[in-house]
């Protein structure tokens, strides 16, 4: 058994690292409210977004997205792996990572390339996989103009050909103890699969048609990428939330099993000297 130092150094340790954990649990949890009341209200407007661009472009032909719906074949693909800055978050960044890798060698034989947001991805991915760039000052000041300007960079690549496909991985917030991990196709826009026969006699367009749906799709593809940023956001707050209640509990149990630990020594110690003072009078009695 420990001595009563080393117990009571360890039972200091323990109790500092609680006041930490506990303190980032309250931090993460006030830092959650406001990002998810951010996600919670922009999703209707993304999915509205999307909502209308798919109906306009339904009555269109194929071809009517032009150059961001254009089918290549596949050599060049580019995953964009959406993490954090900061770890301390349970499992957040370790499963975007493990789906990144999955997903870049699905593509058996062809290029691969990553762009990472959020230093904790990049540090992990750039040993096994080609990172082109890193942007994780976004999550330094979290707007949806910093955010279209990556949209902007990652719509160029596309455009001049540079990747023949883009696809985004992040986790999308549920709620503060689940995270679900996604994968969405970014660039070439897929075509809407749909079983309603849509009529365009009910709605005068002006511009065109065309011209509409050629102006909603560089804002569609902005929105996407800030929903998806803005989740991972929300769901990095969640996990480490949980994380570090998860942690604090563990070290409320840990600290009383060391106090227990540690009155059984003492008394075991009062005890021993009890009984020597006992040994000595008896033997000074003999």
């Amino acid at each position: 058994m420990a001595n009563l130092k080393e117990i009571r150094n360890r039972i200091s340790s323990v109790s500092s690292t609680m006041q930490i954990t506990s303190a980032m649990k309250m931090v993460s949890a006030a830092k959650l409210k406001k990002a998810q009341d951010a996600i919670t209200a922009m999703r209707p407007y993304a999915e509205k977004l999307t909502e209308l661009l798919q109906s306009v472009s339904a009555t269109l032909d194929g071809d009517a997205g032009g150059q961001y719906t254009t089918q290549r074949e596949i050599n060049k693909v580019l995953i964009v792996a959406i993490t954090s800055n900061r770890g301390l978050a349970g499992a957040f960044n370790t499963n975007v990572i493990k789906q990144t890798k999955e997903l870049a060698d699905s593509y058996v034989g062809k290029q691969v390339d990553i762009f990472a947001i959020g230093k904790k991805g990049n540090d992990v991915l750039r040993k096994t996989n080609t990172v082109i760039d890193n942007k994780n000052e976004v999550f330094d000041n979290l707007t949806f103009e910093n955010v279209a300007a990556i949209a902007d960079v990652l719509t160029e690549k596309f455009i001049s050909g540079a990747y023949d496909k883009i696809e985004i991985v992040y986790n999308q917030f549920k709620n503060a103890a689940t995270q679900i991990v996604i994968t969405e196709q970014f660039l070439p826009l897929a075509p809407v699969a749909t079983d309603k026969p849509i009529s365009g006699g009910d709605y005068i367009f002006e511009p065109s048609k065309e011209e509409i749906v050629l102006t909603l799709i560089p804002k569609s593809l902005k929105t996407q990428l800030y929903k998806s940023v803005r989740d991972s956001f929300a769901a990095e707050h969640g996990a480490r939330m949980t994380a570090m209640h998860k942690a604090t509990d563990n070290a409320t149990e840990l600290r009383n099993q060391l106090k227990l630990t540690y009155n059984k020594a003492r008394q075991a110690a009062i005890t021993n000297e009890i009984l020597e003072i006992v040994g000595g009078a008896e033997a000074l009695k003999g």
